[in-house]
């Protein structure tokens, strides 16, 4: 079905209510603003700047009043969301005057752990003692300072120069988010990010685990996407759902196959078997672009030249079937034999390809149909209709560029998060190489242009150390590493169990709120309560730092320069800034002058190697366009400097008047692998064959550690039953989470939205239900079992009938629970994080968290 702007709209009507509501909350504060300035000349502006709240910065006008925001409407020239808003982008207003805001720094004056009691300190007393409590770590040992962030705007002033200045150590939040995505592209094709399509061109999408209509996807987070996907369906694009949920695709999916949760590998690698069964694979892009015609020896390394030069091993060697010898793989001129076994100076060696056609070949449809709990027929359909729609041989003109044309591609980001996702998203990826989809017009991106990233030749040599930090970085537990906060708290618990020496001492809580955030609060309270001093920079107080933070020092929210902000949709080549549209609020601060203001206290500011030091190398400010490293600057000063070291005229003035600055369209030559001079920019050949995957695997096994470390540190991926499914067979259902885009990264609720969502459901199958005696909206408990130590956690939650989900599985929304002291979300309900895992059996091999666990549903 051809879906239309029109029905886009009515599937996602909720949002224009939402709408309603804030239009009407802007007359109210409007009326609010002209009371309060009868004596005075009403004063009215409209700003651009960008949405604070969301993932994806889109761009806004704000509507100001005698220096009040009473507004905020889309920027029509901001290429991701084209005048639009989604409900938080709107609904941020009410966060800005949110009244449950901290309105200035706070000092802790009761015991921590539990609900703490504050007096207000100053700015300077603030700083001071967190730079002391800083510096005296640092001095001993700058390993026991942790940097935590949630959602960074503004990596180059806060994740580079102030993680550098105070060697701090840094732990993000992608490990809960799509980091084994992240990984395995990096270390498959050398790109940063998941997977989507070149919607533009795409004719046939396996929407694999995204949440089309009701979340983001890779990179971005809500508008842009669905924009670009209504306008792909008006063109006829296909849409196959791959998910255990239906979820709000509906309409959108010209069809669905309910795959059972957490077994992605299993049926990537059946659509792979077929795909080569049924000859539809890009023989031209898998012998020049890929590792599949190296020689792999019996014992999985493959067979190299003797080292030149420098080398420190020698280029790996294919077969040139026109000499009859075995030659390194770049030799120019060469056809390389892609299957075959030889025999090389008395050594057995296939080609890689070979290796990986045999260990498919038992992943028949029917195999994978058993696993996945679908039809062997449907699988069979999705891997005709991909050789069919991947029109291999044919090419498109695009920007007067000749490209190859293979329209089918894959969107999965969050799905990433599971016990096998790494290898699961290298499978996945597979299919798309086989297509030759990768780089192509129409076919597979991970990034919005084609360049090497930093991991793509990190992830493949790997120092395995026997030291390592909290994190376990490059350690014999996780040599790929996602610095997952749950794996420290794992390890602050236990250091010793993880030969780690030491245990932090001083954390600064950059807007994250891990005790509602992230999955197994448990663990976060008993590691944090071994934290001698913890500084929480946020503008609430959040769960975690009411029971945890010594000092809370208060940001602004939108009120704040920030930036540089990529403003791409992918197509368009453009930079956008956060402006603030008024003053701060109250004695909060922007996050940048906090960070130089904490810096200068510290000693840390000025000087080599100093926080301006490091902003200037991030920031890329030279000569001229350098900031002095002797004086301290004013936040809309930086980001003048560095505008118009852009060759932005007018500098930081244009921002503040135009908003969006265009610089025109991404060129084929950037966009596409193939439009790259050289191809693909030189990142190939692309990894089919992980052989220092195996290395790892040996080097972790000769180190001693236990098998559920290293089984996954395989060549080529291969499915395993999960841990959960160890569970109790009375653990009769698999539990996930999924997402309202109404709260999504909403940092806090905002009233309009939780009058939408007041209280969470879980999503359970009338079958399923019916069966255990219960109707929709009885009150139900869930008890998550953890299938290695046999450990139990329970809830209870209000239960919501749902066909659109497997008979097998339930699923909570993730955003509820009370995680900040804060009015408007009493009573709230229960959030799934309380019963999920973290660590051994609950994380990927490459320490990502996973977001299933086997429950038990009774009634309450």
């Amino acid at each position: 079905m051809k879906t239309t702007r029109r029905t886009f709209i009515k599937g996602t009507a909720g949002a224009g209510g939402l709408l309603l509501a804030k239009r009407a909350l802007g007359d109210k504060l409007e009326t609010l603003v002209a009371a309060s300035s009868k004596n005075q000349p009403t004063r009215e502006q409209w700003i651009p700047t960008t949405c604070w709240i969301g993932k994806q910065d889109c761009g806004l006008r704000a509507r100001v009043v005698n220096g009040r925001v009473v507004k905020l409407e889309g920027d029509p020239n901001h290429p991701r969301n084209v005048g639009t808003l989604c409900p938080k982008g709107a609904g941020q207003l009410m966060s800005l005057y949110d009244p449950n805001r901290v309105k200035a720094p706070l000092l802790r004056t009761n015991e921590k752990g539990v609900p703490g009691t504050w007096k207000q300190i100053s700015w300077d007393e603030a700083l001071e003692l967190v730079a002391e409590k800083m510096n005296e770590v640092r001095e001993r040992d700058p390993r026991l300072l942790i940097w935590q962030k949630g959602r960074s705007k503004a990596k180059k002033f806060y994740d580079t120069a102030f993680v550098k200045s105070t060697g701090a150590t840094k732990m993000g939040h992608g490990g809960y988010c799509s980091d084994a995505g992240y990984r395995a592209m990096e270390y498959t094709i050398g790109m940063h990010g998941v997977m989507h399509p070149d919607f533009r061109h795409t004719r046939y999408l396996l929407s694999w685990g995204w949440n089309i209509t009701n979340a983001g996807g890779n990179k971005f987070c809500w508008l842009t996407w669905p924009q670009q996907l209504v306008k792909a369906k008006e063109r006829g694009i296909k849409v196959v759902s791959i998910d255990p949920r239906l979820r709000s695709a509906a309409h959108f999916a010209d069809e669905w196959l309910p795959v059972r949760p957490g077994t992605d590998l299993a049926l990537a690698l059946a659509l792979c078997r077929a795909i080569i069964e049924q000859g539809t694979v890009d023989w031209p892009y898998m012998k020049k672009y890929t590792n599949s015609p190296f020689l792999v020896k019996e014992d999985g390394y493959f067979l190299r030249a003797e080292p030149e030069g420098d080398e420190e091993k020698g280029k790996p060697l294919v077969w040139d079937e026109a000499s009859g010898t075995a030659v390194p793989h770049d030799t120019e001129g060469i056809e390389p034999a892609i299957e075959g076994e030889f025999t090389i100076d008395g050594v057995n060696v296939k080609t890689s390809f070979t290796i990986f056609k045999a260990h498919v070949a038992d992943a028949t449809p029917e195999w994978a149909a058993e696993i996945c709990g679908l039809e062997a027929d449907a699988i069979r359909k999705v891997a005709r209709e991909l050789g069919e729609n991947a029109m291999i041989g044919s090419s498109i003109e695009v920007d007067g560029m000749t490209l190859p044309y293979r329209p089918v591609a894959i969107m999965a980001y969050h799905m990433a998060q599971q016990e096998l996702g790494f290898q699961a998203l290298r499978a996945m990826t597979m299919v798309t190489m086989l297509l030759g989809a990768v780089g192509a017009v129409g076919g597979q991106f991970t990034d919005f242009t084609w360049k090497e990233y930093k991991n793509w030749k990190k992830l493949d040599n790997i120092s395995i150390k026997e030291e390592t930090n909290i994190y376990l970085k490059n350690s014999k537990f996780y040599p790929i590493n996602s610095s997952l906060p749950g794996i420290a708290a794992k390890v602050m618990m236990d250091p010793e169990k993880y030969g780690v020496d030491y245990v932090p001492e001083v954390m600064i809580l950059h807007h994250v709120n891990p005790l509602g955030s992230f999955p197994d609060r448990d663990a976060f309270i008993k590691a944090y309560s071994k934290l001698k001093f913890v500084a929480a920079i946020d503008p609430w107080l959040s769960l975690t730092a009411d029971l945890f933070a010594d000092v809370v020092l208060p940001a602004a929210t939108m009120e704040k320069y920030e930036g540089p902000l990529s403003a791409t949709d992918q197509y368009t080549n453009a930079v956008a800034m956060r402006v603030p549209p008024m003053e701060p609020m109250g004695q909060s601060r922007g996050d940048i002058d906090i960070y130089l203001d904490l810096t200068e206290k510290a000693g840390l500011l000025y000087g080599e190697d100093g926080y301006l030091d490091h902003l200037n190398k991030a920031l890329k400010l030279e000569d001229e366009f350098a900031l002095p490293l002797d004086e301290k600057p004013v936040v809309r000063d930086i980001f003048d400097t560095w505008s118009k070291a852009q060759g932005i005229e007018g500098g930081i003035e244009y921002f503040e008047n135009n908003g969006t600055y265009i610089k025109g369209p991404v060129s084929a030559k950037k966009y596409y692998g193939y439009g790259a001079d050289p191809v693909f920019n030189g990142v190939y050949p692309h990894r089919l064959y992980g052989e220092s995957l195996l290395r790892y695997r040996e080097e972790m096994q000769a180190l001693g550690v236990d098998e559920i470390y290293w089984q996954d540190y395989t060549a080529l991926p291969t499915w395993r039953p999960l841990t959960l499914d160890a569970s109790p067979a009375e653990y009769d259902l698999y539990l996930g989470s999924h997402k309202y885009i109404e709260f999504k990264q909403s940092r806090t609720p905002i009233p309009m939205m939780v009058e939408i969502a007041p209280m969470p459901f879980m999503e359970i199958n009338p079958k399923t239900a019916l069966a255990r005696g219960i109707e929709d909206g009885d009150e139900v408990w869930v008890e998550s079992h953890h299938a290695l130590t046999g450990e139990t956690r329970k809830t209870k939650v209000f239960v919501s009938y749902r066909e659109s989900i497997r008979p097998d599985m339930v699923s909570m929304p993730h955003h509820f629970g009370e995680y900040v002291k804060h009015s408007w979300i009493k009573g709230q309900g229960p959030s799934p994080n309380g019963l999920f895992f973290t660590g051994e059996g609950y994380v990927s091999n490459t320490a990502d968290q996973t977001y299933l666990v086997k429950v038990k549903v009774t009634k309450a």
